[in-house]
């Protein structure tokens, strides 16, 4: 229901700005939440990997936007996909790349131009947003990376190169876009289908808003050491973070006294911010459940995501893996 919410609340709000949404995939990497995000239309996303690519492809998704430095071994499948698809986009930000690409030309006269190579656009993602404290901070750097955009539009218009787009994105730029960002074509967001506890932080978000959870088991108790141990490692959570929070690696829900203080592999040590652990609150067996500090990294580690509404499971999302 949280996911559901936070993908109409950002559709919604680049409807009223008039602004294409191209949403990015790769915090969930699944159909389901990619047919929450476009609603319904499968077309206009943006993915990390050409796993994701080819993912959504062969289900029936077009519009893709791969964005990443071309990584020059992997021209020949992006040459593939782009022939399968009505538009498939690729990010290059150096000369060698666009020679790259200029050696493979399109089969079937894809592309008018004879480099078969088309400029669609500028493509800036504005990670420095992840520093910001609070709307305000958020918000200049919204309005900063939107200024230099449009700016660089203005240079190659006058260069004489017409009908490129402008697209920029993170976010929290995007929870709390400047009314500037309406001369954008379009942005490309993700991570706010789930939200995290960073989000949070930055200002991106409430803590209510974060829709995914870890659920973690109490598999020992060590009173002289004054901690729990429970079977959630890094495997399960990632070691986003660095463990900063004053709760450590996660926020543990309904239990503020507590800290996940550290993680191997496979287990994880669970101590109070201060005072004596009462053990008995924690029978061996019972659950706590964890926010994750970054939703894309945790969600990264999960073959499986088990759909809550109401109170119940009702469903299973599998996402794609791989590169």
């Amino acid at each position: 229901d949280k996911a559901r919410r936070n993908a109409e609340g950002m559709l919604e709000r680049f409807h009223k700005l008039g602004v294409q949404l191209r949403p990015h995939m790769k915090t969930h990497k699944t159909l389901e939440c990619a047919d929450i995000m476009t609603g319904g239309s499968r077309r206009c996303i943006v993915v990390s990997t050409l796993a994701e690519a080819s993912f959504y492809a062969d289900n029936g998704y077009d519009d893709i936007l791969y964005a990443y430095p071309l990584p020059f071994d992997k021209v020949e499948r992006c040459a593939e996909l782009s022939e399968r698809l009505s538009l498939f986009h690729i990010v290059v930000d150096n000369r060698l790349a666009l020679q790259q690409l200029k050696k493979r030309p399109l089969k079937q006269g894809k592309i008018w131009d004879t480099s078969g190579v088309e400029l669609t656009g500028i493509y800036a993602h504005c990670g420095n947003t992840y520093a910001c404290q609070g709307e305000e901070q958020i918000k200049a750097v919204a309005q900063e990376t939107t200024t230099i955009v449009l700016q660089f539009m203005e240079k190659l218009k006058a260069a004489g190169i017409q009908g490129v787009k402008s697209s920029i994105g993170s976010t929290p730029s995007c929870s709390h876009p400047v009314p500037d960002m309406a001369m954008l074509s379009e942005v490309h967001p993700g991570n706010y289908i789930f939200y995290d506890v960073q989000q949070s932080l930055i200002g991106s978000c409430r803590l209510e808003d974060v829709a995914v959870r870890v659920l973690t088991r109490v598999i020992g108790h060590y009173p002289h050491r004054n901690q729990l141990l429970v079977d959630c490692g890094w495997t399960a959570l990632s070691h986003d973070g660095g463990g900063r929070l004053p709760t450590g690696y996660a926020i543990i829900e309904g239990h503020p006294e507590l800290k996940l203080l550290s993680m191997t592999q496979e287990h994880g040590r669970v101590e109070p911010i201060s005072g004596k652990l009462d053990i008995k609150q924690f029978p061996l067996g019972s659950l706590l459940t964890l926010m994750p500090y970054h939703a894309c990294a945790t969600a990264m580690m999960h073959p499986v995501y088990f759909v809550r509404s109401k109170g119940k499971v009702i469903d299973t999302w599998k996402p794609t893996r791989g590169w």
